[in-house]
């Protein structure tokens, strides 16, 4: 991950944490810039730790985005499966043909 690719923002983060996350600009927001994507970290008092993790995080996001599914292989169904398949079909259509016959 190339640094230039980054554009790294520092701000003051709301919710608890007092004067200090009041007054200070701790909280970090990295746009990756050739896919867009962004990432936020507040969770912590100190800029720097944040920064670690929005990188962490925008590392993540980036290898996951990256990760091909695998191929999946297409199998036919075995011969008792079919067999089973065709007895389920047939008890299903004597089901339906008896009630053609109650109807009359």
């Amino acid at each position: 991950m190339n640094r230039k690719d980054l554009d790294i923002t520092f701000f003051r983060a709301s919710g608890p944490g007092g004067q200090k996350k009041n007054k200070t600009e701790s909280a970090v927001r990295i746009k990756h810039l050739p896919t867009g994507m962004m990432v936020v970290a507040t969770e912590e008092r100190s800029q720097q730790r944040n920064l670690e993790r929005a990188l962490q995080r925008l590392e993540e996001k980036l290898q996951a985005k990256r990760r091909r599914p695998a191929k999946r292989i297409a199998t036919r169904p075995g011969r008792a499966a079919r067999e089973r398949r065709l007895q389920q079909k047939r008890q299903r259509s004597e089901v339906k043909r008896g009630r053609k016959n109650w109807q009359e």
